[in-house]
């Protein structure tokens, strides 16, 4: 299933301040994570990850920090700020906003034909 850019710039930041906040994580972990909370239905790449991380630490919504794996590799941890914490509870109340908006659009069109996805403007 191929979910639009659209949607997965959308729900990056919260998705990531939301990873952070259960413990620090490095990139390549937070890709995975966000993989697997989508079962395998959002796969994020370098391009998209890094930006993210470098504007969230910019922002002062996260920190990073130098760290060693376990085969001894550098790789840059981040943990999400006090500043973090209080984006994503003001985040997660916006997102309310949307998904409650959109549940009722979704419900009043259980009453009304909706064309299957193969009809041409409805993908």
């Amino acid at each position: 299933m191929h979910v639009d850019k659209d949607l997965v710039a959308a729900s990056a930041t919260p998705l990531v301040l939301g990873i952070l906040a259960d413990g620090e994580s490095y990139g390549y972990a937070i890709a995975k994570r966000v993989s697997d909370l989508s079962g395998g239905r959002l796969q994020w790449t370098d391009g998209m990850l890094y930006p993210l991380l470098h504007r969230l630490e910019r922002n002062g919504l996260v920190e990073a920090s130098w760290g060693s794996s376990s085969t001894g590799r550098r790789r840059k941890h981040y943990a999400i700020t006090a500043a973090g914490r209080a984006a994503l509870v003001e985040r997660r109340r916006q997102w309310d906003v949307v998904a409650d908006a959109l549940q009722e659009v979704w419900r009043d069109l259980r009453t009304v034909e909706v064309p299957s996805p193969a009809v041409e403007g409805w993908a």
